[in-house]
């Protein structure tokens, strides 16, 4: 039977120059890798190619939200970005900076500042192991101290780099993590956690489940320092202590702390839809 072009097997002569076309190809790469030592180049670069491939990966690799956050982030690794803006007291979003200034982040690529250039390019990080109080959001009132809350946490971390060690998503799709960030004048690393507790501005996150320290030292320091501005009423602990011999008339107030004022707003709220 004659070939033809829409027919499934070539004549045999036509295979031949195929194959001999191919092997004027590949024997001489053949032969040049057989001899001694020719083959170490090419694995050499193609082991590099990889390696700087998953090198970049893994630490150069811009985030740009949090659904962006793998999992296997969380307990092993930190991201390094800049605060772009303060939400509360214990919650901010983080442009992610990769590598640094190393990388280049600075002078030769920048951080967005408009927020039209930020929209889906920050991620959400809510700070582990504290609760500030709460602010006014949905029509609710506020609690005592959350503006101090927030205007500490502000002018302590708003365009600043930091180092958030990632530890969980919450239900909010924001990252939980321990945060620090290096202050003048000898610019040592401080816990901003801690930072808030000292001030009196947070308490200890009181959550029976979802409360995230790192590790059990951390609930243990937190709680210390959450004590020692309870004793010098320090922030929101200063309701409860009154005006003294100067100020008779300011009289104590009973300290409700973030998460009481939270189950209580969340009771109130069930009990408004029972009734309707």
């Amino acid at each position: 039977m004659p070939w033809s072009p829409g027919s499934s097997s070539a004549p045999s002569g036509d295979r031949d120059d195929n194959k001999s076309k191919l092997s004027a190809w590949t024997n001489p790469i053949r032969d040049h890798l057989s001899e001694g030592g020719n083959w170490i180049a090419p694995v050499i670069a193609a082991g590099a190619t990889v390696g700087l491939w998953t090198f970049y990966q893994t630490y150069l690799r811009r985030i740009p939200n949090s659904a962006h956050v793998s999992p296997r982030y969380f307990h092993r690794r930190s991201l390094f970005g800049k605060v772009t803006s303060v939400g509360d007291g214990d919650g901010f979003h983080l442009y992610h900076t990769p590598g640094g200034r190393l990388a280049g982040w600075g002078w030769l690529r920048r951080v967005p500042k408009l927020k039209k250039e930020l929209r889906r390019q920050t991620i959400p990080i809510r700070i582990a192991g504290v609760d500030a109080p709460e602010g006014g959001h949905f029509g609710r009132t506020a609690q005592p101290f959350a503006a101090e809350a927030q205007k500490f946490l502000d002018g302590y971390i708003l365009n600043r780099r930091v180092c958030a060690y990632v530890w969980r998503r919450d239900q909010y799709d924001r990252i939980v993590a321990t945060v620090y960030v290096r202050q003048p004048p000898f610019f040592l690393r401080k816990d901003v956690s801690m930072e808030l507790l000292k001030q009196g501005l947070a308490t200890t996150y009181e959550a029976k489940t979802g409360a995230e320290f790192g590790r059990p030292s951390k609930e243990t320091e937190y709680k210390a320092a959450e004590e020692a501005a309870r004793q010098k009423a320090k922030g929101m602990w200063s309701l409860g202590k009154g005006g003294g011999l100067f100020h008779p008339s300011k009289k104590p107030q009973e300290i409700e702390t973030p998460m009481a004022y939270k189950r209580r707003i969340k009771l109130a709220e069930e009990q408004q839809k029972t009734k309707l």
